[in-house]
């Protein structure tokens, strides 16, 4: 089920959260939003969950108008907001039987079973919501997005807050949910972007600065040239290597240890090459490759006004 949105405005008062913001989200493709805190993440999820309304522009999900099928849209979609809003006073059962029946589902015993069991709750289904950690709390919330089986699952920070065995599970439990949904996440950790999305988008102050593949997106720093890291067992000079065909710099980083540059062509053949025609022995050679991180830092800040 895809998820469309034509030149989205939204302001808060004299805000402008949302400036002409349009996206489409294939069906079945997993999508991360990245952007700093206030870029607009958050209004772009309850936008397209009929929960806010643009001033301008329109949103769809499976070529379906939001504002005017906002119920009937809601029923497709599962929502995971930020916060994760429980009610802790609640066992976990009881809970998510509350919420099979806000969506009047039928057989809700067995459907709130397959949750539990989906989402690894087995061992802490007749606790109190109170008692648990927060890795489990957010458990509860994919089980509540999911229990009704939507098309389209948005997942606000699944992960926030989070120790790094519990982002884990989740991660793993995101990808296994994501088999026949179309997922939407926001986050700001890129490993779990890499290991997750099949695109990216970078948003910021309202505005999509850059949507492609992660792989694509790191591969944005490198531009035209590369960079290789390279470290001889025998001394040498940097104006020795520049005679390595389509160097184009080099520069000594430590004893007999240079950063090389080149073009879009790969010089590590060419390296190799050079070292045996020198009689050189190559202790270590390593392509440099530029980090999503990274991009993700040079495309927000030249944004910025």
């Amino acid at each position: 089920m895809s998820v469309k949105l034509d030149s989205i405005t939204k302001l808060y008062g004299n805000q402008k959260a949302l400036d002409q913001v349009s996206l489409n989200v294939k069906s079945g493709e997993i999508v991360g939003l990245l952007g700093p805190n206030g870029a607009g993440k958050s209004t772009i999820m309850k936008i397209i969950t009929g929960y806010l309304q643009p001033d301008e522009g329109f949103a769809e999900v499976n070529g379906v108008a939001v504002k005017e099928n906002s119920l009937p849209i809601r029923k497709q979609i599962g929502y995971l907001p930020e916060n994760n809003p429980l009610y802790t006073d609640l066992y976990v059962t009881e809970y998510l039987k509350y919420v099979a029946g806000l969506y009047a589902l039928k057989e809700i015993k067995t459907k709130v079973k397959e949750m539990i069991k989906l989402t690894g709750l087995e061992r802490e289904q007749h606790k109190k919501i109170s008692a648990l950690s927060k890795g489990y709390r957010q458990r509860i919330g994919i089980a509540q997005a999911l229990i009704h089986d939507p098309a389209v699952l948005i997942l606000d920070e699944p992960t926030s807050g989070l120790d790094p065995t519990q982002i884990v599970e989740i991660r793993q439990l995101i990808r296994n949910i994501s088999v026949n949904k179309t997922v939407i996440l926001s986050t700001h950790i890129m490993q779990e972007v890499e290991a997750l999305c099949d695109r990216i988008i970078i948003i910021n102050q309202g505005l999509i600065l850059a949507t492609d593949t992660p792989t694509n997106i790191k591969a944005l720093g490198n531009g035209d040239s590369h960079l290789y890291a390279v470290e001889f067992l025998e001394p040498i000079k940097e104006k020795m290597l520049l005679k390595i065909p389509g160097a184009l710099d080099a520069q000594s980083t430590a004893t007999n240890t240079f950063l090389l540059k080149g073009g879009k062509e790969d010089l590590r053949p060419l390296i190799f090459k050079f070292a045996v025609e020198q009689k050189l022995t190559i202790l270590t050679l390593t392509k440099q490759e530029s980090s999503l991180e990274k991009e993700f830092m040079r495309i927000t800040n030249s944004s910025r006004k």
